[in-house]
């Protein structure tokens, strides 16, 4: 695997260039490769964009997020497994403002479901509160071009978190 490999996601509103951390998230970052490789995201969606106007709380969360999440929902017939959950307290790496981190439930959740912060969204780090657990989530990369673009989907944002008109995704590749 190349050290830091880098991602074009295509959307219908632009390009997003990521940077991916495999040097310090090598789980999920091996994991995000393996639906790109097999091409699971292309003609995914960005189907849930959350702000805090709209944000419905899960029972256990205790702070609002602002997030682009993307990929394959749960229960999509081409999930892979789950993977272990590698937290930021053992990444280092922190949901600040263009991370790129996995969705999930409960810790070891993880699939195909991720998501991209917007603005600093530290509550998803480990110690956070978005979650009674205290885990939080599993960032494994950051937008590195592309930010304008991150800003003109989540001006896409609707009523509800889930989208009534969805993004699509036409692919996802290594660069």
């Amino acid at each position: 695997m190349i050290h830091n490999p880098k991602v074009k996601i295509h959307t219908d509103i632009g390009d997003l260039i990521v940077t991916l951390y495999a040097d310090k998230a090598p789980v999920t970052v091996d994991n995000f490769l393996n639906y790109v490789h097999k091409k699971r995201f292309n003609d995914s969606t960005i189907f849930r964009i959350v702000t805090e106007n709209n944000a419905e709380q899960p029972e256990d969360a205790n702070t609002k997020i602002q997030v682009i999440q993307a990929g394959l929902p749960p229960e999509h017939p081409l999930l892979l497994p789950p993977i272990l959950h590698e937290s930021t307290k053992d990444t280092g790496l922190s949901h600040t403002h263009g991370t790129i981190s996995m969705a999930r439930f409960n810790p070891g959740s993880a699939d195909g479901s991720f998501f991209f912060c917007v603005g600093d969204q530290l509550e998803l780090d480990y110690g956070g509160k978005r979650y009674s657990d205290g885990l939080g989530f599993a960032a494994f990369g950051r937008i590195t071009d592309g930010m304008d673009v991150l800003a003109s989907i989540f001006e896409k944002a609707e009523p509800q978190e889930y989208l009534k008109n969805e993004i699509i995704i036409k692919s996802i590749a290594l660069i």
